[in-house]
């Protein structure tokens, strides 16, 4: 595995999937090839991930090539350092999550996107859910958070939610002030 150009291959893979939606192909899994795929793989990324970017970069300019790179080397490193190289058997089950309008501490989206985070870092995500989607995107400009810095807080306090919720709310009202 080479780490030292993990960018520049992660950028050739975005900017193909990018240029593939553009051009109305649909559907992750017609993408890549499987060198390309195993590159992803080897890496705790999948297609459907290039796949989600490329959905929203196309439809309206987010998160964007440096926001996709950011949150992936995030769930790279705990890929590669916390699983040691392995994936999860696991996937988030959808139906058991928080409702979008369900709130902690006065924060809308809070309890929800706390366990899709924890799953987007450990690689539980299904398909059906992308990690700083237009919600995500939403919740993190209304508190003044970066998605990868919420990742990594996540990680930091992945068996302590109301640490993360604690982070997030003095986030928030240092955004308000």
């Amino acid at each position: 595995m080479n780490h030292y150009d993990f960018a520049d291959k992660f950028r050739a893979l975005y900017e193909k999937a990018v240029k593939l939606y553009a051009a109305g192909r649909t559907g992750a899994d017609t993408y890549f090839t499987a060198g390309e795929l195993a590159f992803l793989a080897a890496n705790g990324l999948t297609a459907q991930n290039l796949y989600d970017y490329a959905e929203d970069h196309n439809n309206g300019g987010e998160p964007g090539y440096d926001r996709a790179l950011a949150i992936e080397l995030v769930r790279r490193d705990y890929f590669l350092n916390a699983q040691h190289g392995r994936p999860s058997t696991k996937v988030l089950d959808e139906s058991k999550m928080p409702a979008k309008t369900d709130a902690v501490k006065g924060i809308e989206w809070l309890p929800r996107i706390i366990p899709k985070t924890k799953a987007k870092l450990r690689g539980e995500l299904p398909a059906s859910l992308m990690y700083s989607c237009g919600g995500d995107r939403r919740f993190f400009k209304l508190h003044d958070i970066h998605p990868a810095e919420f990742l990594t807080v996540v990680w930091r306090h992945e068996h302590d939610d109301d640490a993360i919720i604690n982070w997030v709310a003095k986030r928030s009202k240092a955004a308000k002030s």
